[in-house]
């Protein structure tokens, strides 16, 4: 069975192992999440220490979800910075295990960062994935509107470029 749950700062911290052993193996599975492979345990341990910061000081929820105890995927919902923008956050970060995926877990968390930004005051989301990837049908099929493509983005892991598409909901 799988539990999501939102991290308070206390058990962000405690998950920056779990999360960054999440992070490496989505990166050695392929995705472009912005890391690159070989991605050290070090630098993925940082960057989940850097988001646990941002939920201790109040600029980002992160979720987990879980399997029994182990962490299987994860998402966060992170406040736009801008004083114009109170009503609006990124969603960053969906990860799901490779021995996790298909399985509805995916769209689970993004259903209870959905909740917990709306809880947050939040109206209005947005996100960029992969175009064509699972995530971008995902999104879409989750009523999440497409707003374009972006080509040559980013790099992932192991073919070369990729276009991003660019996503909003209106949560209000």
């Amino acid at each position: 069975m799988t539990t999501i749950e939102i991290l308070t700062p206390a058990a962000a911290a405690e998950a920056v192992p779990a999360l960054a052993a999440l992070l490496i193996d989505c990166v050695l599975a392929g995705a472009s999440v912005s890391f690159q492979p070989p991605l050290e345990r070090d630098r993925a341990e940082a960057f989940w220490r850097k988001i646990a910061g941002n939920v201790a000081d109040g600029t980002a929820i992160l979720l987990a979800a879980r399997q029994d105890a182990r962490i299987v995927g994860t998402v966060q919902a992170q406040f736009a910075a801008s004083d114009n923008q109170p009503h609006r956050a990124d969603i960053a970060k969906m990860l799901v295990h490779s021995s996790a995926r298909r399985r509805g877990i995916g769209a689970a968390l993004m259903g209870a960062a959905e909740v917990a930004a709306r809880g947050a005051g939040k109206t209005l989301l947005t996100l960029d994935t992969v175009t064509g990837s699972a995530g971008e049908r995902l999104y879409a099929s989750a009523g999440w509107t497409r707003v374009g493509d972006i080509p040559d983005y980013a790099l992932t892991p192991y073919d070369g470029l990729c276009s991003t598409t660019i996503f909003y909901k209106q949560i209000a």
